[in-house]
């Protein structure tokens, strides 16, 4: 009892805020303060029970204020965990620099390797298909596209989806419509077939999932999802390839560097 007393406080019963809010409030700011570690176990209902003076129920209310916030899980018959952080620092100014298609790595490798994560891409689809408004408008008024899609993965856990769809003239029976495209991923064929890569237009929002989206990602109650749509150009001006990528927010932090002139 003494060392849950030193992390967690005393509820005010002068408060209009509802008991079992405060308990939220209270646990959250452990987490937040450091006091219950990643991974590591939340007290019981019981301890909490005992603690607050409160009933089992009120406790049970708490606990799915911060699940729906993706602050906590419950894993059945063991108890209520601190969710883990983001796991990879996505580089935006680094991730596709030439050098690591260079050396045969895509950029999903290089956030791996960075992260000592293990990689894995599945449901892999290579097909030719329709373009959508949207990106038929964003390759230059195309009609059918050569789309890719994959699900990828860290250490077993999916972490983010993506869809990339490039003009038909340009991946059509080339190694691009293979479904390995080769070391460094489809960005280095686009270089060997002549289309030098000169910069990437991103466009980023956030959002909470689809019921799709929670279950290819595997998501947590409360946890939403980064909506990245990049667009690749190459030094002609032409744009290559329109990449749709959803990432779960709760694996990644997006770091970017940005010129002051």
């Amino acid at each position: 009892m003494g060392s849950l007393s030193n992390a967690l406080g005393a509820l005010d019963p002068t408060s209009d805020r509802a008991v079992f809010r405060q308990i939220a409030d209270q646990l959250r700011e452990a987490i937040n303060r450091g006091r219950f570690k990643e991974g590591a176990k939340l007290p019981s209902e019981a301890e909490l029970v005992e603690h607050y003076g409160v009933s089992r129920m009120t406790v049970r209310n708490s606990f799915s204020i911060l699940t729906g916030e993706g602050l906590v899980h419950a894993e059945h018959g063991k108890g209520v965990f601190v969710r883990t952080r983001p796991a990879v620092r996505r580089l935006a100014s680094d991730r596709f620099a030439r050098r690591h298609r260079e050396q045969g790595k895509s950029a999903f490798l290089v956030e791996a390797d960075a992260a000592g994560s293990q990689p894995q891409v599945d449901s892999l689809e290579v097909k030719e298909e329709k373009a959508s408004q949207d990106v038929s408008t964003r390759l230059g008024s195309v009609r059918r596209v050569l789309a890719r899609r994959r699900r990828y993965l860290l250490d077993g856990r999916p972490v983010e989806f993506a869809a990339s769809y490039l003009p038909l003239d340009i991946a059509r029976g080339t190694p691009i419509a293979e479904p390995d495209p080769g070391p460094g991923g489809i960005y280095a064929r686009l270089e060997e077939l002549g289309h030098r890569l000169d910069h990437f237009e991103e466009e980023i929002r956030a959002r909470m999932p689809s019921p799709d989206e929670v279950r290819t990602l595997r998501l947590a109650p409360g946890v939403p999802v980064i909506h990245l749509v990049r667009t690749a150009y190459d030094t002609e001006g032409r744009a290559v390839e329109v990449c749709d990528t959803v990432m779960a927010a709760d694996a990644y932090v997006l770091a970017y560097q940005l010129p002051a002139t």
